[in-house]
């Protein structure tokens, strides 16, 4: 069983940094930087990447549940981040650590929502946008 005064507050606390800048970053990987790369005039260069890495033409191909499970997850992080009833400890130095985490945490999905919102606009709005402005 764990014991929850073992528990360092930074231990937990910077997981969901993690796990929602991991979430946003690969739908930039997958959607986002093909498009950059092709937009910049290195198609070749995009090309070849998908080439030599197995995982992003699956990813590519799975963009609909790669986003929907990302969403879910930076719902799950926003949600844990900022539910009501959130506490850190009485002890004015776990208290402090507490603080920091959360605040890294903040910053961590602010920064990994803005990298989703990239990778969306990118995969689903950018084409759409172009074809309307151009016809």
């Amino acid at each position: 069983m764990i014991n929850p005064a073992n528990i360092s507050p930074n231990s937990s606390g910077r997981n969901w940094g993690w796990l929602t800048l991991f979430a946003s970053s690969t739908t930039l990987i997958c959607c986002a930087l093909p498009i950059l790369l092709v937009t910049l005039g290195m198609g070749a260069v995009s090309a070849a990447i998908f080439a030599n890495v197995p995982g992003l033409t699956w990813l590519a191909l799975n963009k609909v549940w790669l986003f929907a499970g990302s969403a879910v997850m930076l719902s799950a992080a926003m949600w844990a981040l900022t539910r009501p009833g959130r506490a850190c400890p009485t002890d004015p130095q776990l208290a402090a650590q507490c603080e920091r985490a959360h605040k890294w945490n903040i910053w961590m999905l602010t920064i990994s929502i803005f990298i989703w919102g990239i990778g969306f606009f990118a995969a689903y709005l950018l084409l759409p946008i172009t074809l309307y402005l151009e016809g």
